[in-house]
């Protein structure tokens, strides 16, 4: 779809997109499941730019091949679930520490650090697989 609106205002559909996903992402700061639906909402604002602009001008904006960050997704998953292991816990049993920044007290927890990993997976796979299906076929 190359109609001038639409390319026009896709990437502030994408920039509110991504921006939406993070907050989805931290909503669910101490329990699970932001996670994977920010990393939806994150591939689909990559999505919508593809659509409007081609697969090559996604993989120049994209700092990190998704694969890659797919990968990166899982490792930070598998850490949080480590880390529960080396505190004398079942593997992925949450932790919570409470640290002071600027007078605030920030509550972090190993069940953020395993969404952040799911958020990374989802939009490392699904931006893949969208991206390699937009991509016209080389013989």
């Amino acid at each position: 779809m190359s109609t001038i609106i639409f390319r026009t205002i896709a990437p502030y559909i994408a920039a509110l997109a991504a921006l939406f996903s993070v907050f989805v992402l931290l909503r669910g700061h101490n329990e699970p499941g932001g996670g994977f639906i920010g990393g939806l909402i994150a591939a689909s604002a990559i999505a919508t730019y593809g659509i409007a602009w081609g697969v090559a001008p996604v993989r120049r904006a994209m700092v990190v091949h998704p694969i890659a960050l797919a990968g990166f997704g899982v490792f930070l998953a598998a850490v949080s679930g480590f880390l529960s292991l080396f505190a004398g816990m079942g593997f992925l049993s949450g932790l919570w520490v409470t640290i002071h920044v600027l007078g605030v007290d920030l509550a972090l927890s190993s069940v953020l650090l395993f969404d952040i990993g799911v958020y990374f997976t989802v939009v490392g796979a699904i931006s893949t697989i969208g991206l390699t299906l937009e991509e016209p076929e080389q013989d």
